[in-house]
């Protein structure tokens, strides 16, 4: 399995140090999803987020975790029973790994793959060069969490994934997935950095014109008590999202953001402006 290891890795075309310790990244995800799959996961919960647009919709920056959400609520779901799945489909790589699971004080359960980055590269024939780049005590850690208490209202589907293998991810629907994401845009804190990524995602919703679903939309704003006002229209989510851009940071998001785009300089067009032309293209639905 080694040699299918380094096919996904080089299919990749890493040519740095960060290159290839991502590309190792996004190929655990892959695989951590397949063992996932094979444990049943995927009949109590759904797959969402950002790692969720690249793998099942084509988006083209990277994203670090992996983020479910139970199909219903389940205060006493814990991953540890998806652990062996993992370590199988990872050792079955010759990947020596390490899964821990964070003790959970909200309604969000959180796991952590971990495994040595310099055995990792020369695992997969890393050249010295770059192998050597890396500290002995570097490690490449891919988190997971599930939303144990989500609010309702959203929608699934059930799409392909054709690598490692051929499997069936359910998922969050396009419009559920934005509403989501379009959630986050309004919701989350600036405190300590805007996550750029959520604007470049914006981007990305609005390009392929997927709706955003208002029902969702208003089921997560309910349950954070920022939406109050009864019946949830295109006009009121797109008042608030014109407000949060005014508010934006836009330096400070395109910085975060330019970590995990191919091309960093394509995000200089970024301003108040710009995001206010984008909310322009939005679109809205009830489902």
């Amino acid at each position: 399995m080694t040699d299918a290891l380094s096919a996904l890795i080089e299919r990749r075309k890493p040519g740095t140090f960060e290159e290839y310790d991502r590309a190792l990244r996004e190929v655990a995800q892959e695989f951590m999803l397949l063992g996932l799959w094979r444990g049943k996961f995927f009949e109590k919960a759904a797959f969402y987020g950002g790692t969720a647009l690249r793998l099942l919709y084509g988006l083209d920056r990277f994203s670090e975790d992996l983020d479910f959400s139970l199909l219903k609520p389940d205060p006493d779901f814990r991953f540890d029973p998806y652990f062996d799945f993992l370590r199988k489909e990872l050792g079955s790589l010759g990947l020596e790994i390490e899964l821990d699971r964070r003790d959970k004080d909200t309604a969000i359960e959180s796991a952590f793959l971990k495994m040595n980055t310099r055995t990792a590269m020369i695992r997969i024939g890393t050249p010295d060069r770059i192998s050597a780049a890396a500290a002995r005590n570097r490690t490449i850690r891919v988190k997971f969490e599930a939303d144990v208490e989500p609010p309702g209202g959203f929608d699934t589907e059930t799409r392909v994934l054709l690598e490692p293998s051929p499997i069936g991810i359910r998922a969050y629907t396009g419009p559920c997935m934005f509403a989501g994401k379009f959630h986050a845009l309004l919701a989350r804190s600036w405190k300590n950095r805007v996550k750029g990524r959520d604007w470049y995602d914006l981007v990305f919703f609005a390009g392929r014109k997927i709706p955003v679903n208002l029902g969702y939309l208003r089921s997560r704003l309910e349950a954070g008590g920022l939406w109050k006002g009864g019946k949830l229209g295109p006009e009121d989510a797109d008042r608030m999202l014109r407000d949060r851009i005014e508010l934006l940071d836009v330096r400070a998001a395109r910085e975060d953001a330019a970590r995990f785009v191919p091309v960093p300089e394509d995000l200089d067009l970024w301003s108040r402006d710009f995001f206010l032309q984008i909310a322009d293209k939005v679109t809205y639905s009830e489902t």
